[in-house]
Formats: structure tokens, C-alpha cells, sequence
């Protein structure tokens, strides 16, 4: 195994090598669904609301069938499709109601881009415009208008979600570790505060984009822009209840992921819009406004800290409240407040722990996975909280941070006891002050200074991730040797722009004793040939894949 070798030995593993890829993207030779065209297929697009929130009182799409060269037309009462990763609270096309701006109400497709747009333009709807609950606070209120009434009707994850009927409340995860109130009773000092992130979008190189050809006996292929194209072939059969080998996934170059590609967004529509147009392919690319309005964004947090302190600087009990805004639809957004439930109290050993983590629906575009995974946003918060609590105190934020940090032995919020393995944050803080010197100005930074008038501050803030993984992960890799000693990789992993296309390389050559340029890892994904890759996310890419193919290269 690479991982009892010696690094200096190594060929390839660990060595600066070129990228894999690279020849391919930066000549343009590399294949993206952005640029695929198929015999007879059609484009569509879609009639989106103006509204943030109102009822359908009717939609006329008569002009737009009678138009030359519209081959189909949906509108949501035709569907009895539901959506949805752990809460299924989403249809393809909104019905009776719309939930935010610029929500599908109906969708065409054509045999030009053009005639589709003109097709969508023809198409009437009324609406009854009603209040929008905008901010996810004022969602949580007493007597808030209920942005999904059915909640308590929905189907859902049961384990792990807990959507409160007759509430704005998605889900509500909370975790409690010994006695809050008596660690508040034994502190010196008693600190409170409010953070807040921000709503961002992912803004990929390459748009959401995708083919669907609904076929003969409902053998359906999809070409997408996904980054987890096994979830989106588990999560498009669960919603049209297919069995998983009628559904082929397929996963050329993507440009740029960052979570928000990681589920299953335009793919039924595409798919019931060639359904209807007797099976021609269907592309339907969102437009770069369509990314902010259309498709899922990263959450907004609203989170409350307070936290109580021993007069040598121990923190002795800390309580989080955390508002995750879901936007319209739970979609990733109720696992990444499950996830920051787990991890709320940092890498620091708090005793006693109190955490309520709330998902709210509003009536924005739907929140989503996002890099970090909630972390980011949380960590954010937890370490202005932990440089605010330190300088209250008059100790010095390092030292604060060390005095409360987990080291091996300690346990986490969740009850995991740290092992010496797992990692030492300890060790890493001591690492990163020696190399920026903390604390003091170097002569060249001092110098910096007064040539440019401005002044140098260092700190130090710390995070650690556990993204609320499921229990089952897997991934796989096949290697298949040819008989001129060349080699094929075929991983389930989706190369994102990560590089782990030319890790795989490297790893491979290293175990196999091969030269580099005989490994050939397959960039493009098919689930049809592919092994099993749970998914694209929570930068387990290298770890698990990486560890496929070292016994994949061992049992060769």
C-alpha cells in the first residue's frame, strides 16, 4: 500500500506532473454538453414567474402550441411528478402556486432556440400576486403565511429530517452535550452575539445544461452538466419510479461544479418535454440570469452565539441557534443544517453544549450544496464569536484558542473521542503562527508598512468539516489491462476541475511500476460502464477513490 512508502521513493505520487486534461480544455478540444448537438433535438426554455409569491389562477398556452415548430408544451397540471433530495416538497413545473422568482410555470420545446423563446413570450398566465415572506426571520414568526402548507403531507428522509407541519421549518436538528445552564451559572463572563452570511450563487464556468431522449419502452439517456451523475440517474428514477437500468446518465466535461451540479435540477423537465415530443432529444441550457433565479444558490445563515467563560479563559458552556434560509425548497439545504449541527462547537472541547439548527423556507430561489458545505458560513460566525470572546476577556486570541482547542482525548459535540490520527489542532495552530510569525511584524513587513501607509494585522482562525455523510459512500474503480501493457482507468468520480483525473494517473503508474503515459484514466462518465460513485462531494474524492484504485492496481 502507497501509504506505508517511503515519499522520496515514489516516481509519481507527490510529484509536480502535467495535468491529464489539460491539452484538451485549454485547446478546446474538450467535449462539453454546452456544445453537443444531436440528430432531431430540440431546445427548450421556460416560462418563469415575475413573482416571488402568488397563486396560478390560469395559463393559456394556446398561442404557443399554434406557433410553427413548437413540438411540445407542459404546464404543472399536466405533471405528477415530485422532487426532492430529502424532502420531497418540489414539482417540475409549479401547479397551483409559485414560491419564487423566476419559477418554471411552463416550458416548451422547439425546433430552433429561437422559436422556443418566441413560444414562451406567447404564453399567458394570471396570477393572484400575493405577500412574499423574503427574509428567513420573518418566516420563523408567529402567524407567517405558510410557503408550503402540505409540509406535514410530504414524503421524507425520516432518520435524519424533522419537517414541522403548520411552520415555515423545514427541519429542526438540535444536539445537546451535559448542562448548559449550570456551565452559564459557573462562568465569569457571559457573551452574546449575532452573525449573519449572505445568499451567494456558485456562478460555474458552464451553465446548467442537458439532453434527455425519453426512448422506445422508457429507456431513457441523459447527457448532463451534473458532477454526481449516480445521483442524478437514483434521483430521477425515484421521482418517475423507473428501475435503476432504465435510466443512462452520461457526463462529459464539466465546467465547474462547487455543489451546486451535485443533485438533480433540469433533467425531469428535459426529459418530460422529449416524453411529449415522442421522444426527440430535448437541450435545455439555463441562461447566466436563469443561474440566479431558476437554479439553487447557497443558504443564507442567521446564527446566535452565546457563550460563557471561566475566568482562565475556559469556555464552559456555549449555546447556537442557527436559521439556515432554504429558499422555496429543502433540495441539499436541510442536510447542510444537520451537518452544521454536528460540527457547531468548532475544533474547540466545549463541556456543555446547546444547539437548535433550523432550515426555513422563504420565497427565494432554493439553497443548496455549496463548497464547504455549511461550514464556511457557521465557521464565519464562530470565529469573529471566538476573537470577540478573547479580547473581551483581555487574553490573547491564539492562546484563547489553544487553552479551548480538541486535542487527542477530547470529545467533539457529537461524541467522538479525538484520536492522535484523526488530526492535531493544536499542532496545526503552533504551524501556521510560527510561519506567519504571530504576533510580531517582520523588518520587510514593517517596511511595507510605512512605504504604503497601511498597517499589517495577522490572525489565526481554525475549522474542521464533517459533512453529514451518509452511512454508505461507496466508490469504485475497474482497471482493465490491454495486451501492448497499456492500461484503462474508469472511476465513478467526476473530474470537476479538482485534478483528481491525473492523481488517479499517478497512483495507478505508482502501484503498477508503469510509465505514466501508459495509464489512461477516462475523463467522461457513463453509468451504464462506469462503476458505483456515491457522489461528487465533501472532498472525499482522493481518500476513497484514490484507495479504489490502489486495490484495484493490487488485485491486477
Amino acid at each position: 500500500m502507497l501509504e506505508n512508502s517511503d515519499p522520496k521513493t515514489l516516481k509519481y505520487v507527490g510529484k509536480a506532473v502535467r495535468r491529464e486534461e489539460a491539452i484538451e480544455k485549454i485547446t478546446g478540444a474538450a467535449t462539453y454538453v454546452s456544445d453537443m448537438v444531436l440528430p432531431g433535438m430540440l431546445y427548450a426554455q421556460v416560462k418563469k414567474s415575475p413573482h416571488a409569491r402568488a397563486r396560478i389562477k390560469k395559463i393559456d398556452v394556446s398561442k404557443a402550441q399554434a406557433l410553427p415548430g413548437v413540438r411540445a408544451v407542459l404546464t404543472g397540471e399536466e405533471l405528477n411528478y415530485k422532487l426532492g433530495l430529502y424532502i420531497v416538497d418540489k414539482d417540475i413545473l409549479a401547479k397551483k402556486e409559485v414560491r419564487h422568482y423566476g419559477e418554471a410555470v411552463a416550458a416548451v420545446a422547439a425546433d430552433t432556440l429561437e422559436i422556443a423563446k418566441k413560444a414562451v413570450d406567447l404564453i399567458d398566465v394570471e396570477y393572484e400576486v400575493l405577500e412574499p415572506i423574503l427574509n428567513h426571520m420573518d418566516a420563523i414568526k408567529e402567524g407567517a403565511p405558510l410557503i408550503h402548507p402540505d409540509l406535514g403531507n410530504y414524503d421524507y428522509f425520516k432518520p435524519a429530517f424533522s419537517p414541522q407541519a403548520g411552520t415555515n421549518i423545514a427541519t429542526w436538528n438540535k444536539m445537546r452535550k451535559g448542562d448548559v445552564e449550570k456551565g452559564f451559572e459557573e462562568s465569569e463572563w457571559i457573551i452574546e452575539r449575532e452573525y449573519t452570511n449572505p445568499s451567494v450563487q456558485h456562478v460555474p464556468m458552464e451553465t446548467h445544461v442537458a439532453i434527455v431522449q425519453w426512448g422506445k419502452n422508457d429507456d431513457i439517456t441523459i447527457w448532463s452538466s451534473a458532477q454526481s451523475p449516480f445521483t442524478v440517474r437514483n434521483l430521477f428514477c425515484y421521482a418517475f419510479k423507473l428501475p435503476l437500468n432504465k435510466v443512462r446518465v452520461l457526463v462529459p466535461h464539466v465546467g465547474g461544479g462547487f455543489g451546486g451540479k451535485a443533485g438533480i435540477h433540469i433533467e425531469p423537465l428535459t426529459a418530460v418535454l422529449s416524453k411529449k415530443a415522442g421522444g426527440r432529444p430535448v437541450k435545455f441550457q439555463a441562461t447566466r440570469e436563469e443561474e440566479f433565479s431558476l437554479l439553487p444558490c447557497r443558504s443564507a445563515l442567521t446564527y446566535r452565539i452565546k457563550t460563557g467563560v471561566a475566568k482562565d479563559g475556559r469556555i464552559l458552556a456555549q449555546k447556537m441557534t442557527m436559521y439556515w434560509d432554504a429558499g422555496a425548497y429543502a433540495d441539499y439545504a436541510v442536510n447542510v443544517t444537520r451537518a452544521s449541527c454536528y460540527s457547531a462547537n468548532g475544533p474547540y472541547d466545549i463541556p456543555n453544549a446547546w444547539v437548535d439548527a433550523y432550515t426555513v423556507y422563504t420565497n427565494k430561489p432554493y439553497g443548496t450544496a455549496y463548497r464547504g458545505f455549511g461550514h464556511v458560513e457557521f465557521h464565519w460566525g464562530l470565529e469573529r464569536h471566538m476573537e470577540l470572546v478573547a479580547r473581551a476577556i483581555g487574553m490573547d486570541p491564539l492562546e484563547f484558542r489553544r487553552k479551548n482547542a480538541l486535542r487527542p482525548g477530547s470529545t467533539t459535540l457529537s461524541g467522538e473521542v479525538i484520536q492522535e490520527h484523526t488530526g492535531n489542532v493544536l499542532k496545526c495552530m503552533d504551524a501556521v503562527a510560527k510561519a506567519i510569525n504571530y504576533g510580531t511584524l517582520t523588518e520587510a513587513e514593517k517596511e511595507q508598512e510605512r512605504k504604503t501607509g497601511r498597517k499589517i494585522g495577522k490572525g489565526i482562525a481554525a475549522l474542521h468539516k464533517a459533512p453529514a455523510m451518509p452511512s454508505f459512500t461507496a466508490t469504485s474503480a475497474v482497471i482493465k489491462m490491454n495486451s501492448d501493457g497499456t492500461v484503462n482507468v474508469n472511476v465513478g468520480l467526476m473530474e470537476i476541475g479538482q485534478g483528481s483525473t491525473t492523481a488517479f494517473q499517478q497512483i495507478v503508474a505508482e502501484r503498477l511500476g508503469f510509465p505514466l503515459e501508459k495509464v489512461k484514466v477516462t475523463v467522461e462518465k457513463d453509468t451504464d460502464r462506469d462503476p458505483y460513485d456515491w457522489q461528487t462531494v465533501a472532498s472525499k474524492g482522493l481518500i476513497l477513490s484514490g484507495n479504489a484504485c490502489i486495490l484495484a492496481a493490487e488485485d491486477l
